[in-house]
Parts: structure tokens; C-alpha cells; sequence
């Protein structure tokens, strides 16, 4: 039996069906001869920008934005209660002024963080239930180790370049000190190359501990008008002076979506780059097409 989609809500319905069984809405012939039969269930071809929003397709999901929340919520409270120790001037427990510095900079910190995260998990909660979600998929074990692996590759090859020109600036800058200055050459040269061991520990080390949180990822792929969740991983570029730069169908080393979205913030305008692994039989053309209609 053929299968189509609701164009009110976006369920999936029989074409022998005259009312939808989600929201109700009658289905008259006109519209079931309009309707195609969708290539693939993971992509609702009748998405468009107009009724994408009224896609409520419950996805089992667990919010990673919630996490960080919460445990900014405990830090607030944790630096707080300090703050209030300190205040009551307790013999039994004497804070020292230094520590309430501290715990009042943690607590700003902790407030900050908490409610800018908050504000990206009620915005990936939109794709979990639907309300804003366009398409989404699962990868297979396969796909993931590619994706994986494919992650761990770029992200060691721009660490590298990172590596050597921040190591070039360092040597310059501190070669002028150590030719040039008499006192403190040893401690100078001894600086330096601490500077550059602990660079080379970063940019060796982080693809590892990357390619190892990507590798636990839960294989989700959601993708919503200006959000995406990718293996764990949230990303939106819908705030003031951000945007969808550019998006194309990739096929090397995998078929899927190679997206970069730009943004703004204190250091001027800034590039992100992603890579959505997909299924062969989602016809990324439209879901491409689709995408660039909603971030006109």
C-alpha cells in the first residue's frame, strides 16, 4: 500500500486514508494525486518552509545540552553557598577573602554558562520533538567508523598547520630574547620549549580525545532549518551576524552534506565546518534545496 504524508503535519498516512490520524486533517483526492510516494521515510519531501514547523515526529533522544546545564546550575549554587559562608562570618568556617573573589568570578562564569546552554537545549529540543525538524536518520556502525575516522584525519592535519605556526611565532618572538638579551637566556630557551611541548601536547591530543567521544556518539543525524545535531554534537547558526555560508552534496570519502556556517562574536567573524554522513538513499539534493530556502 502506497504511503504518503500529511501536508498539514507531516505524518506518514495510507493513501486510502480521508482523515489524518495525528492532527485530523481531511485528505481529499486532489491532494492524494499531488502527494509522491517519499523515496526515503527518513526525509519528508513535503517539508517545506511553510508547514516544517508543525513536524512533530517524536525522536528517542537524549537532550547533551541538559548535562552541561545542570552542572552549571550545581557549580552557581556550590560557589554561592560559599559566597553566603563567608557573609555570616561563621567562626567554624572561615572563608578567606580570596576564595570569595573566586567563588564570585565562578559563580558569574557558572550563571553565564548555564543560561546560554540553556538556550541551545530548548533549541535542540525543537528537533527532538519535531517542532523544527526537516530531516534525520541513523548511521550505521559502518558509517560512523568512516565519519569517525575521517574527523580524527582533518582535525590531526589542521592541528598540525595550527602546531607549526603558532611554534614559528613562538621561536621568533622568543629567539629575538634569547640573541639579544643577556640575563635569563637559559630560563628563556627553557620557556620556549615548554610553550612548544605543551602545544604539541594539545594538537596531538585532542584529535585522539575527539576520535574517542565521536566514537561513543549515539549515530544520530538531525538536521533542522539553522540546526544540526550530529553524533552528540549541537551546532545552530541562528543568532545576530551568523548564517548559512555554504552547503553541497559531498561524496568523498563518504556521501553526505558538507555544510559551513559563520558567525560572529568579540574576535570578529569566524567559519565553521561540518560533515553530515548520510544514508545513499536520502535524496540530499532536495533536503540541500530545502535548506537554502529556509536560510534565505
Amino acid at each position: 500500500m502506497k504511503t504518503i504524508y500529511c501536508t498539514n503535519c507531516g505524518e506518514a498516512i495510507t493513501k486510502n486514508a480521508k482523515f489524518c490520524p495525528s492532527c485530523g486533517e481531511k485528505i481529499n483526492n486532489k491532494q492524494k494525486e499531488n502527494l509522491e510516494e517519499p523515496k526515503n521515510a527518513s526525509f519528508n519531501p513535503n517539508t517545506t518552509p511553510s508547514n516544517f514547523e508543525k513536524v512533530n515526529k517524536k525522536i528517542a533522544i537524549q537532550n547533551s545540552e541538559s548535562n552541561i546545564v545542570k552542572r552549571s546550575w550545581y557549580a552557581a549554587g556550590f560557589f554561592l553557598l560559599i559566597i553566603v559562608i563567608a557573609f555570616m562570618d561563621l567562626d567554624s568556617l572561615p572563608v578567606h577573602p580570596a576564595f570569595v573573589m573566586l567563588s564570585i568570578f565562578f559563580l558569574i562564569m557558572s550563571l553565564v554558562i548555564g543560561f546560554m546552554f540553556r538556550s541551545r537545549e530548548k533549541k535542540l529540543q525543537t528537533l527532538i520533538t519535531g517542532e523544527n525538524l526537516v530531516a534525520e536518520w541513523t548511521l550505521t556502525k559502518e558509517q560512523k567508523k568512516n565519519y569517525v575516522n575521517y574527523l580524527f584525519k582533518y582535525e590531526s592535519g589542521k592541528n598540525l598547520i595550527i602546531l607549526f605556526s603558532i611554534g614559528l611565532i613562538a621561536i621568533v618572538v622568543f629567539g629575538v630574547f634569547i640573541l639579544f638579551i643577556d640575563e635569563g637566556k637559559l630560563a628563556m630557551f627553557l620557556v620556549l620549549l615548554g610553550l612548544i611541548a605543551f602545544l604539541s601536547v594539545v594538537a596531538f591530543g585532542m584529535p585522539f580525545y575527539y576520535r574517542m567521544k565521536n566514537a561513543r556518539g549515539d549515530g544520530n543525524i538531525l538536521i533542522g532549518a539553522k540546526y544540526v545535531y550530529i553524533n552528540g554534537y549541537f551546532h545552530n547558526w541562528d543568532f545576530p551576524l551568523s548564517g548559512l555560508k555554504k552547503i553541497k552534496i559531498m561524496k568523498n570519502p563518504f556521501y553526505g552534506i558538507h555544510l559551513v556556517y559563520y558567525y560572529t562574536d568579540r574576535t570578529l567573524s569566524h567559519s565553521e565546518e561540518l560533515f553530515i554522513p548520510a544514508p545513499k538513499d536520502v535524496d540530499l539534493k532536495k533536503l540541500i534545496g530545502t535548506l537554502k530556502e529556509l536560510n534565505m
